[in-house]
């Protein structure tokens, strides 16, 4: 069997490390402990129940990967099965329970439902030169998810530790903070190594369809885009901010390094700006309703 190039190995043993050195959170290290239930629910309780749900659909999304790459490189099945799925789940678990705590129901996560377009995406997987496609489509989705969650988890981490909510702040957000840089550098390394293989057709391709299916993490409908807007509104996320530009940063490094002048792809910004609209605009709704 011939070795890795220098580049593959690389993350091969990248994603080793992580699941030595971050194994999931064990549950009797975390401290629920909360001052003001009342506050900390009113302030951030749709956050938390937003990031829970996005963190508990993993197990849908591995499905979703199943059905989308009916081939993947074992380093990437590695990845999601050994290191990313046991991580994100305990994430989900953790922060649902802490709403609970609160007063909350339990996070209404998706856990099965695969849509047609991913479908077809699977039955044309089969053709090795179009798996490559949606596999740098899922390593460049992958990397905007995971930055946005670290940067959001920075934002609820400062706005929790300001509260004086110490015990959430430091053995919650912080160790769940500390487990997706690992994960973003797994998309960015591949999409790096991979994008360097493609042929001119298949960036063409997935350019158009990554402008086609851009949208925020976890934000699958308008519901959900308004929610995401919600949490825009409480962590202080503007659809024209450093935010956008920082999760969009290394897939226009690649993807769009040709087009000088614009920090961020244009659909990335709309796609934000289109979940705070909906947000203002639900409150509004709402607002009428009760009058």
């Amino acid at each position: 069997m011939s070795q890795p190039r220098p580049s593959a190995q690389r993350l091969v043993d990248h994603v080793d490390r992580l699941g030595a050195e971050h194994p999931p959170i064990a549950l009797d290290s975390v401290d629920f402990t909360v001052i003001d239930p009342v506050t900390l629910e009113a302030r951030f309780g749709h956050v938390l129940d937003y990031m829970a749900r996005v963190e508990l659909e993993v197990d849908r999304n591995v499905l979703e990967l199943m059905t989308m790459l009916p081939d993947p490189p074992e380093v990437d099945v590695h990845f999601y099965r050994d290191v990313w799925q046991p991580q994100e789940i305990q994430h989900g678990r953790i922060l649902d329970e802490l709403q609970v705590r609160l007063g909350r129901d339990n996070a209404n996560a998706d856990l099965d439902s695969i849509g047609t377009k991913l479908k077809v995406l699977g039955a044309l997987g089969h053709l090795g030169a179009f798996q490559d496609v949606s596999r740098m489509l899922y390593y460049v989705t992958g990397m905007a998810t995971e930055r946005s969650a670290v940067l959001a988890y920075n934002l609820l981490h400062d706005g929790v530790a300001e509260m004086g909510e110490t015990a959430v702040a430091q053995t919650i957000i912080a160790p769940i903070r500390r487990q997706e840089p690992g994960h973003y550098a797994f998309y960015q390394l591949s999409a790096r190594l991979l994008w360097s293989e493609l042929a001119a057709w298949q960036k063409w391709l997935v350019r158009h369809l990554r402008r086609l299916s851009f949208s925020p993490v976890g934000a699958n409908d308008d519901e959900q885009k308004a929610d995401f807007g919600d949490l825009m509104a409480t962590l202080g996320i503007d659809d024209d901010s450093d935010f956008t530009a920082q999760i969009a940063r290394v897939e226009m490094e690649l993807l769009w390094a040709r087009d000088k002048g614009l920090p961020v792809p244009e659909y990335v910004t709309r796609a934000f700006r289109e979940a705070r609209e909906l947000s203002v605009a639900r409150a509004a709704g709402d607002s009428s309703a009760g009058r």
